[in-house]
């Protein structure tokens, strides 16, 4: 997920000299490769498995395989694109058992989480999240697919950093990125419209200053959208998959 860092203020040493302004561009390209793809990922654009060929990414960016394929090496470290010698690079296939490890640290962060902001939140960042969620539910109305599922992720990052922590914000920035990847792969049937509606529910508690409710709430929310993936595939039946086609 793209994300908006705010930048760092770094006291340098007079003798020390500041980077090339060569460097400091081809960093900036390369970020940008990143979080055109992580985006990409996150609105349902980029698939699982879809082949990600340097020279094509270079083109369209207009920069130097060298660059492409260093946003691709951290991608791959953030777990969004496979590198394989003989494939190349791929938006990686993440496995069920990948699947349930993502949502059991989203379990253990968002409670943690959702309890501190319960009782931390300002009423006028309470307010900020009205905003979002008017944000949510306009998209979901209009059915805009890519604006709507950015905006349900950004919901659980938006409380973690107004809770001031970016370390936190962007663990989960990177967690409900991965969330994506997987809804893509198991074909998630849980509605935006109840995710919505749960996220709804979420805020209201955090406004009664109820975090025992919130926290069931949030816990309640992130089990729905696991259940409805489907972890638990069944070996067909030959004689099923095949009885509607028989004589």
């Amino acid at each position: 997920m793209a994300r908006s860092n705010p930048p760092l203020q770094v006291v340098r040493s007079p003798a020390k000299a500041s980077k090339p302004r060569a460097s400091v561009e081809a960093g900036t390209s390369t970020q940008r490769i990143v979080e055109s793809i992580t985006s990409a990922i996150v609105e349902r654009r980029l698939m699982p498995g879809t082949k990600l060929a340097e020279q094509k990414i270079a083109d369209i960016f207009k920069v130097s395989r060298t660059l492409v394929r260093q946003a691709l090496n951290q991608l791959s470290r953030d777990k969004l694109v496979t590198l394989e010698p003989a494939r190349g690079a791929r938006v990686a296939e993440p496995s069920i058992e990948e699947a349930r490890q993502v949502f059991e640290v989203r379990h253990m962060l968002e409670s943690a989480m959702i309890r501190r902001a319960a009782a931390e939140l300002s009423d006028a960042q309470l307010a900020e999240l009205r905003t979002h969620l008017r944000d949510e539910q306009a998209a979901v109305q209009r059915t805009d697919v890519s604006g709507r599922t950015r905006l349900l992720a950004d919901f659980h990052v938006l409380i973690a950093q107004m809770l001031g922590n970016q370390v936190l914000a962007d663990a989960l920035a990177d967690l409900v990125t991965r969330s994506s990847l997987i809804a893509l792969m198991y074909q998630s049937s849980h509605s935006a419209e109840h995710s919505f509606a749960e996220h709804v529910a979420i805020v209201d508690a955090l406004a009664r200053r109820d975090a025992r409710a919130a926290v069931k709430l949030m816990d309640e929310h992130l089990h729905n959208v696991e259940h409805n993936l489907r972890l638990d595939p069944r070996t067909p039946d030959l004689g099923d998959a095949l009885k509607p086609y028989a004589p």
